[in-house]
């Protein structure tokens, strides 16, 4: 499939309406999530399995998945990509006059054998450009699947459903809290808000990057990293860390503990994803034993 036919809306682009002020009005200005360091790397628990899957190519070095797993518990604690410090070196640049919507390179990342999730794979998306504003900064974004491969593939303009699947949104009582899809806070029709291989993003209201939107200045700031989900035909189909490769980097450099090991708290799904790994935070941090950059998805509690 060109990739050329995957993105014919931008999400970003829809958002950049007063519309979405309306919003605004029912909850207070939101402040970005502060670093923490209450919760240690669970590899440096007793205990713990750490396993990791097929590494592909990536910049100079390479990405691949990791899971970190509690034997004991049998359960699974941290679910992430890996990337390596070359990995963040010798990515493509942006082609000059391109669509930033469409100039992107993808990576399907296998997750490995041992996860004990309902999580199927990740699509590890390099954009040189960003999507717009306020996304316009080159940044990565990683997709972490509940669905199959073949059924992503399907979710393209061709089906004759796909404007009915588009609309068909998830049970009010699965959608996390804060959480809104921008076709109806525009009154658009969702299949033109809907990305083809993706399906529809549910947006964080709270999101620092779209208090100038939102009629909230004093709470904006620059778009570093924030949090989607992102659903299909009734359902919850994939998580979405968003991150500028300028903040993965700038974790190698922090002397902070909690700068250089960030999680940050979303909220959650009662419903989603299934079983016993139900992530509620992700994970931007370095390690500098492995000489890794760590983007995962979390528990925390429990």
């Amino acid at each position: 499939m060109p990739l050329t036919a995957r993105r014919s809306v931008s999400v970003a682009a829809a958002l950049a309406t007063v519309a979405l002020a309306t919003y605004a009005c029912s909850e207070p200005a939101p402040t970005r999530a502060t670093p923490t360091s209450a919760v240690r790397s669970a590899a440096d628990e007793a205990g713990v399995h750490h396993q990791y899957g097929e590494p592909v190519r990536l910049g100079n070095g390479r990405a691949r998945s990791y899971a970190i797993i509690d034997q004991k518990a049998g359960r699974t604690l941290e679910l992430g990509i890996a990337l390596d410090e070359q990995a963040m070196e010798g990515l493509r640049a942006a082609v000059p006059g391109s669509d930033p919507h469409q100039d992107h390179d993808m990576l399907m990342v296998q997750l490995p054998q041992q996860h004990a999730s309902a999580f199927r794979f990740v699509e590890l998306d390099w954009n040189p450009q960003g999507h717009g504003d306020p996304y316009a900064e080159g940044h990565f974004d990683f997709h972490f699947y509940t669905i199959s491969e073949a059924d992503v593939h399907g979710i393209m303009p061709s089906d004759p459903q796909y404007a009915a699947k588009a609309a068909n949104n998830p049970a009010a009582s699965d959608i996390p809290a804060f959480y809104f899809e921008p076709a109806s806070a525009l009154g658009i029709p969702p299949e033109a808000a809907a990305v083809p291989m993706m399906g529809m993003h549910w947006l964080d209201l709270r999101a620092p990057e779209l208090q100038g939107m939102l009629g909230n200045p004093e709470a904006y700031k620059p778009f570093t990293s924030t949090f989607i989900y992102g659903a299909w035909d009734g359902k919850l189909i994939f998580m979405e860390p968003m991150i500028t490769r300028s903040h993965i980097l700038a974790k190698r450099d922090a002397t902070d503990p909690a700068v250089r090991n960030q999680v940050i708290p979303i909220p959650t799904s009662s419903s989603f994803p299934a079983g016993g790994f139900r992530p509620d935070a992700y994970r931007i941090a370095w390690d500098a034993q492995s000489r890794e950059f760590r983007i995962a998805l979390v528990v925390t509690g429990g």
